[in-house]
C-alpha cells in the first residue's frame, strides 16, 4: 500500500472524530453506493462521488447536506478541495520553470531572501523534502482547538515564521515529510517571480482557460459560495456547524474551493499533458528514493490490489476530499465527505470506494 495512502486514511479518520485497468471492466454501482453509505453511517454527514470509468460516467451520494434536514447532498457541490490546492500551485511554479523564470534546483533564497535556510532548493519545497517544521502541526485542527481562530486572517508571512522559529526537522534532501509552509513558500514564490497576487496567477494560468468557472480562491472570505453541503463538530459538548472559517492559516497549501466537475477537467488537463511543456509534465510524476509516493505536488500511490493511481487528498477542518486517475486517464474518481459528530472510522468505505473504481 502507497505511504500516501496509510496517511489519507489517518487523516480521514482524524478528521472525523502502476497498473492502468481495462476500461471494459464495469464499476459496479452498488459497491459503490455501498461505501459511500458506509462512510455517512460512521463518519460524514454527507458524501458526493463523481466516477469517470472509460465511456462511464456517473455521480453517487449519501447523506444530506444538512444536519436534521432531508435536502441530499448536491452532486454538483462546492467543497474545501483542502491539499489538493497543492497540485494548482506545483502546475503554476513548474509551468514558470518551462518559461526559464524558475529554476526548481536553485535555492528557495534566490527568489525569497532571507526567509528559509539557503540549503533549501525550491524543488525540495515542492517534493515535501525541505526538513521544515510543518506550521498546521503547531495550530489544534480539532473543531474544539479550532473554533478560537476559526476567523482569524493569516499572512503568508505569519504561517511561515511559525514554521521558522523552530529548527529544520532534517538536513535539506534526506527525509520526505508532508509540510503545508512548503506550499505557502511556493506561493510566495509566484508572487515573487510573476510581480502578482498567487490567486491571479491560478486564475490566469490555469481557471480561466480550463474555464473553472465553479473554482474559487476565497482570499480570506470564510462562506462557500453556490450550492454545498455543510459540516459539522463537537465544542464544549455541544453540535457546531463548522462549514464556515478562514481558510487563510492555509492558503498556497489548502484553500481552494471547488466541485467534483471542476477537479475532474484539471487533472484530465494536468496529466494529459495540456498544462505543461514535456520537461516539467516529466517532472511533475517524478518520484525519488527519499520521496518514494510523492512528485512534485502529487501524489504516486498504489492500491492493495497493485493499481497505480495519480492525484492527491485534501484534509481540512470539516472537509475530506480526494481527486485520484489511473495512470492513462481512464479511470478517474472525484470525492467530497463533509464531517459530522459521529466517531467511526470511515476507512473501510473509502477503500471499497477506491478499489471498486480502480482495481
Amino acid at each position: 500500500m502507497g505511504t500516501r495512502l496509510l496517511a489519507t486514511t489517518a487523516a480521514l479518520s482524524l478528521l472525523f472524530t502502476g497498473t492502468a485497468v481495462a476500461d471494459e471492466q464495469q464499476v459496479d454501482r452498488r459497491i459503490v453506493q455501498e461505501g459511500l453509505d458506509q462512510i455517512t453511517a460512521t463518519a460524514a454527514q454527507g458524501v458526493q462521488l463523481r466516477v469517470t470509468a472509460g465511456r462511464e460516467r456517473f455521480t453517487a451520494r449519501s447523506g444530506t447536506a444538512e444536519l436534521d434536514r432531508t435536502r441530499p447532498v448536491p452532486v454538483n457541490g462546492r467543497f474545501r478541495a483542502g491539499s489538493i490546492t497543492k497540485t494548482f500551485t506545483s502546475t503554476v511554479v513548474l509551468q514558470l520553470a518551462g518559461e526559464g523564470e524558475v529554476e526548481l534546483d536553485a535555492p528557495v533564497e534566490r527568489y525569497l531572501p532571507g526567509l528559509v535556510d539557503s540549503r533549501i532548493t525550491v524543488r525540495q519545497l515542492l517534493q515535501m523534502t525541505s526538513g521544515l517544521f510543518n506550521h498546521t502541526d503547531a495550530l489544534g485542527f480539532s473543531p474544539q482547538e479550532f473554533e478560537p481562530i476559526r476567523y482569524r486572517q493569516w499572512s503568508p508571512q505569519e504561517l511561515v515564521a511559525i514554521s521558522t522559529s523552530r529548527p529544520l526537522q532534517a538536513e535539506p534532501g534526506t527525509k520526505y515529510e508532508y509540510n503545508n509552509t512548503n506550499y505557502v513558500l511556493l506561493a510566495l514564490l509566484v508572487e515573487a517571480v510573476t510581480g502578482r497576487s498567487w490567486e491571479r496567477s491560478v486564475e490566469q494560468r490555469i481557471l480561466r482557460p480550463l474555464r473553472l468557472d465553479d473554482t474559487t480562491l476565497p482570499r480570506g472570505n470564510t462562506g462557500i459560495h453556490g450550492p454545498h453541503a455543510h459540516s459539522y463538530g463537537l465544542v464544549d459538548g455541544r453540535t457546531v456547524d463548522t462549514t464556515r472559517w478562514n481558510p487563510s492559516v492555509f492558503w498556497g497549501a489548502g484553500d481552494i474551493i471547488s466541485t467534483t466537475a471542476d477537479l475532474d477537467t484539471f487533472f484530465a488537463a494536468l496529466l494529459g499533458g495540456d498544462l505543461l511543456k514535456p520537461a516539467q509534465q516529466a517532472e511533475l510524476t517524478r518520484t525519488t528514493a527519499v520521496s518514494p509516493g510523492y512528485g512534485l505536488g502529487l501524489f504516486v500511490d498504489t492500491l492493495p490490489c497493485g493499481a497505480t493511481i495519480l492525484g492527491h487528498p485534501g484534509s481540512v477542518p470539516g472537509f475530506a476530499s480526494y481527486a485520484y486517475t489511473s495512470a492513462d486517464l481512464q479511470r478517474r474518481a472525484e470525492f467530497s465527505a463533509t464531517a459530522s459528530t459521529g466517531t467511526g472510522d470511515p476507512t473501510p468505505g473509502y477503500f471499497q470506494v477506491l478499489t471498486e473504481i480502480f482495481c
